[in-house]
């Protein structure tokens, strides 16, 4: 599985502080941390730490490439900001993310195309989040025709079934895992799948369990890659090395 730190996100108290303040120690210390515990890509939202987010993102993808040249995920769901990450951002990157809406496609994927490199693609559309695994697909196949359309080979797609808070809608989880199991039969080679694990959590009291557990079932169903928390990374414990100075109730999807 190919696992993305979500810790440098403007989200958490002390990300947001250093966003703020421009103090580089801080950022680089929680990309040296995510990378020690095992991520493979950093994920990079600017979150609301910043009036001008084009310019703090385009700072904090500078800061990071000071320390490491490990692949990058550039979060955000204004096309400015991606388009301000991609003019800085040296080495292996990849865009989080697009919905499925046309408008949306039509700003996104052209970036994608143009810097040839990876893009998510939520499965999400004007009317939100399907109920069920085969409204997730219709989007997801929106998607994978759109990439299609732009030139982005359809392996540098990564599909998010969206995985919504269970403690609100417990019959989201196998939804979602039987649509990460459907991905494959969507086009040769076939997209990849992603998921935002924490969203599975949200509001709960054991989020580090509830994390855990659903990412084996997700990963039973064969999904490739996971935004996650990789400090967590002893089970039966409550540990994690909390590199965003305090845990945040992510916002949810859009």
């Amino acid at each position: 599985m190919l696992a993305m730190g979500e810790r440098i996100n403007g989200m958490f108290k002390e990300i947001g502080r250093a966003i703020g303040e421009h103090d580089k120690q801080v950022i680089q210390d929680c990309a040296r941390t995510q990378l020690e515990a095992g991520a493979d890509v950093l994920d990079v939202n600017v979150g609301p730490a910043a009036a001008d987010e084009q310019a703090a993102m385009a700072w904090l993808l500078e800061t990071i490439r000071e320390v490491t040249d490990a692949p990058l995920s550039l979060d955000s769901t204004k096309p400015a900001v991606i388009r301000a990450g991609l003019e800085v951002c040296t080495g292996e990157k990849m865009i989080n993310s697009t919905t499925g809406v046309p408008e949306k496609m039509a700003e996104m994927l052209p970036l994608a195309a143009e810097h040839n490199c990876p893009i998510v693609g939520l499965c999400i559309d004007a009317d939100g989040v399907p109920r069920d695994a085969e409204g997730r697909m219709e989007i997801a196949l929106s998607l994978v025709a759109a990439c299609m359309e732009h030139g982005i080979p359809t392996d540098h797609l990564y599909i998010d079934a969206i995985i919504l808070p269970v403690n609100a809608l417990q019959h989201v989880p196998p939804e979602v895992c039987r649509a990460i199991g459907m991905v494959s039969a969507l086009a040769d080679p076939p997209p990849k799948t992603i998921l935002g694990l924490s969203n599975v959590s949200q509001g709960t009291t054991q989020r580090k369990l509830l994390n855990r557990t659903f990412l084996v079932m997700a990963l039973a169903h064969g999904l490739d890659a996971a935004i996650v928390d990789v400090t967590d990374h002893r089970p039966g414990t409550d540990g994690g090395h909390d590199c965003g100075g305090g845990a945040y109730e992510p916002p949810g999807v859009l």
